[in-house]
């Protein structure tokens, strides 16, 4: 099995969690915060995958990855960042319950 077929359910659970808090009030805020999340955490990953990759910490078996790269990282790495930006905020506006003024 590829790193990208693993990645797969997390990114549909993602999109979906996300969907479905689209129902809840603030989720053009919620998203914008997210985005932003998402590129501070893709470029975190960029950089901490790149050094810890060269400096052979760990290495992936080329026949389960598709090929892409940024830098040293494979593509497939970025999804778990992505999916907590938009998948944690979306999880806690769905459980979160506001308080109730007097």
């Amino acid at each position: 099995m590829t790193y990208a077929l693993i990645v797969l359910p997390f990114l549909a659970a993602t999109a979906a969690v996300t969907a479905v808090s689209a129902l809840r009030p603030g989720i053009r805020r919620r998203l914008i915060a997210s985005a932003g999340a998402a590129v501070v955490l893709l470029l975190l990953t960029a950089v901490f995958d790149n050094l810890m990759i060269a400096a052979d910490l760990f290495t992936y078996p080329p026949e389960h990855l598709s090929g892409l790269r940024i830098g040293l990282a494979p593509v497939e790495d970025f999804a778990y960042p992505l999916c907590a930006a938009f998948g944690v905020p979306a999880v806690f506006a769905l459980v979160h319950r506001p308080r109730r003024t007097a």
